[in-house]
């Protein structure tokens, strides 16, 4: 047996496994005692070999004919999309051509599908499903701090005297990350949850605020509210490193205790009893997730997080901070490499002349100006016509995004759809052209997790099927007449270290010793575990005032509910790892959805029945869960299923900054499927 040291493909958490190999296959994990995980293992992390060697896996390139696809070789299949994109390029413009990049992929291949968006295809029409997750933590945080990232490291939750943790069902979607929480508690930290849901980190709270969905700014304004009219700011951190907090102080003043109780649900006392133990703490530390950001006031959220901790001043030191989880094991490095329409690596803006100069001068080609589309812009340019070609690299939006039936149409309507990921995925489906890749066990590169931790991938065997993503990509651009030869991802890390200042210090021999976190601008520079000890990226920390907008989509007659989606533990977005993972699917193989007691007595629908769920876009069939998990008129729904499609329901409504859509909130309806015909 070979065992061969990688890191984890699922959440951002970043755990670290070795790969046990036996004449060539994957046949298990066996964990280790570096990075987070220190010898532990989530369900999934014990898992995470059983889809490497399914037989669903990609063998050939596949050419759409006649609706039907054929197997093709590597040559045809390239040369057809390297025809294909260049003539639409050649007819209208780069402009008229969209990428999106994976989570799921290397650092090295998000560096080169952007650099081949950008230099080769010649437009910004460049995103990841960032955009669907913590797009508003990138935008909120950076308007706070100056920096869109988390601030904090995962193993100094237990240093913190109080953690305030809001919109994150951490125990399932970040295990480890949710260990570390309950050995805090356990160490004697008070925990604050925020979250409609009975969710099971509530069980370890001192206080449990089971607010409404949508009130989130609502109630983090009364908390502030509380802290302000009781004397518990931390004034000399305020007066030295913060601005605009006037402003801040006017408009929370109306944000009262009794006014929180109508808009939230959450009792004034509770509110207050809150407000206190946080403020109060010496060590403060908050840790959010999608909660927080997939609203159409999603970056308002964020930006309410970081007026509290900047108002209490537990920023910029060991166990405080505003931390996002970031949902996918290299999330943060697709956005760290640019993978987004605005920013080259390291967020370097598209529109900065400067820096497109650099980035010019490096890849000897001539860049777009302006910023580009986002996905769900894609899908909106896609169906007016105005995007012609697609090339998706382990991506499935016809899952992952929201008002499917609007996203088919869009891809349907392309000239030339491209594909490039291990399993023939629902997007796949609509593809004109399938490129087999390589799943994280057949490669070398690089994940960056959720607290800016870089670690290595390293490849246990050789590809199964197809190649790895960072050669395909290669040899597309090199038909193109840009010439794209690296011998190995570590060449592309040393280009991306050269043009990325916190990434300067990052190279794959350095990583060889363990992670880095950035920023690490010099070769000799140990990594950075917390931020902003020393001042903000921005100078000052600044405070927004922020007022409550509701939801965009609110019950009334005709849908009386609201509805949420989430995450299981034993599933990973959209399924297709996890999902064809034997162990874990046989956990949850199918769909649910959780209705409150009083609800499903009104509906007259028993545990295990089917109930028909309705919103403005569509309806789907599902099994009924009835549990006090979730509160009165409230429906949960996990994502994770084909058969059962959540976002054919939910509102493709944008937040205007971030351009996330609300997966969080939307009006439904649910009634009782009493025969077949309703099936």
């Amino acid at each position: 047996m070979k065992k061969v040291l990688t890191t984890c493909p699922y959440c951002g958490c970043g755990c670290n496994f070795y790969l046990d190999v036996v004449a060539g296959e994957v046949v298990g994990v066996t964990p280790t005692a570096r990075a987070i995980n220190k010898g532990r293992l989530c369900v999934k992390g014990w898992n995470a070999h059983e889809f490497i060697h399914n037989t669903e896996r990609l063998k050939k390139p596949l050419i759409k004919k006649d609706d039907e696809f054929v197997e093709s070789t590597w040559e045809e299949a390239l040369d057809l999309v390297a025809k294909r994109l260049k003539d639409i390029k050649k007819e209208y413009g780069g402009n008229d051509l969209a990428v999106l990049s994976s989570a799921k992929c290397t650092n090295e291949e998000n560096f080169l599908m952007m650099k081949f968006a950008r230099a080769v295809l010649g437009t910004n029409n460049i995103d990841n499903c960032a955009r669907l997750c913590h797009a508003p933590t990138v935008a909120g945080l950076m308007m706070a701090f100056g920096g869109g990232v988390m601030t904090n490291s995962i193993d100094e939750v237990t240093r913190a005297d109080v953690i305030l943790v809001i919109g994150s069902n951490t125990t399932e979607t970040h295990p480890l990350a949710g260990s570390e929480i309950i050995k805090a508690v356990e160490n004697g930290s008070k925990l604050i949850v925020v979250d409609p849901r009975e969710i099971p980190l509530a069980r370890f709270a001192k206080i449990h605020l089971r607010s409404r969905l949508g009130s989130n700014v609502a109630l983090l304004n009364g908390m502030m509210n509380v802290i302000i009219n009781e004397g518990l700011e931390e004034k000399e951190f305020i007066e030295e490193r913060t601005e605009c907090f006037k402003e801040l102080r006017k408009t929370v003043e109306k944000y009262t205790p009794e006014r929180i109780e109508e808009i939230s649900g959450v009792r004034a006392y509770d509110l207050k009893s809150a407000a206190r133990m946080y403020a109060k703490a010496k060590r403060g530390m908050i840790l959010y997730c999608l909660g927080i950001t997939q609203h159409v006031v999603g970056t308002d959220n964020v930006l309410s997080l970081a007026n509290l901790a900047l108002l209490t001043g537990n920023v910029g030191k060991e166990g405080t901070g505003v931390n996002p989880l970031r949902g996918q094991n290299n999330v943060q490095g697709a956005c760290d490499m640019g993978a987004l329409p605005d920013v080259y690596t390291g967020y370097q803006p598209v529109i900065n002349d400067k820096i497109r100069k650099k980035f010019e001068r490096a890849w000897k080609a001539p860049l777009p100006k302006d910023a580009g589309l986002t996905v769900v812009e894609m899908m909106d340019a896609a169906a007016n016509g105005k995007i012609r070609g697609m090339y998706i690299s382990g991506e499935n939006p016809m899952l992952s995004n929201p008002d499917i039936n609007h996203v088919r149409d869009a891809l349907e309507k392309l000239d030339i759809l491209v594909v490039q990921d291990i399993f023939l995925t629902e997007t796949a489906e609509l593809a004109d052209v399938v490129l087999p890749g390589c799943s994280y066990a057949e490669k070398n590169g690089t994940f960056t997790n959720t607290e800016r931790r870089v670690q290595l991938v390293r490849k246990a065997i050789d590809p199964i099927c197809g190649k790895e993503e960072w050669k395909i990509v290669c040899e597309v651009a090199n038909r193109f007449g840009h010439k794209m030869n690296y011998g190995s991802p570590k060449e592309i890390m040393e280009e991306i270290s050269s043009l990325t200042p916190i990434y300067g210090g990052i190279s794959h021999e350095r990583l060889e010793n363990g992670g880095l976190q950035w920023p690490c601008p010099t070769k000799d520079h140990p990594g950075t575990k917390y931020l902003y000890e020393n001042g903000f990226s921005r100078g000052k920390g600044k405070f927004h005032a922020i007022e409550y907008i509701s939801s965009d989509e609110m019950p009334d007659e005709e849908y009386p509910f609201l509805l949420t989606t989430g995450r299981v533990s034993v599933h990973c977005n959209t399924g297709t790892m996890t999902r064809r993972s034997g162990t874990l699917n046989r956990e949850v193989p199918k769909g649910f959805g959780e209705i409150n007691p009083v609800d499903a007595k009104e509906i007259g629908v028993l545990k295990g029945q089917k109930v028909k769920v309705s919103t403005r876009r569509g309806k789907i069939i599902i099994n009924a869960m009835i549990t006090d998990e979730v509160p009165e008129k409230t429906l949960f729904i996990p994502f994770h299923f084909s058969e059962e499609v959540t976002n054919v329901l939910t509102n493709p409504e944008l937040d205007p900054i971030s351009k996330i859509p609300e997966f969080k909130v939307c009006a439904a309806n649910i009634e009782r499927v009493d025969d077949v015909e309703d099936r």
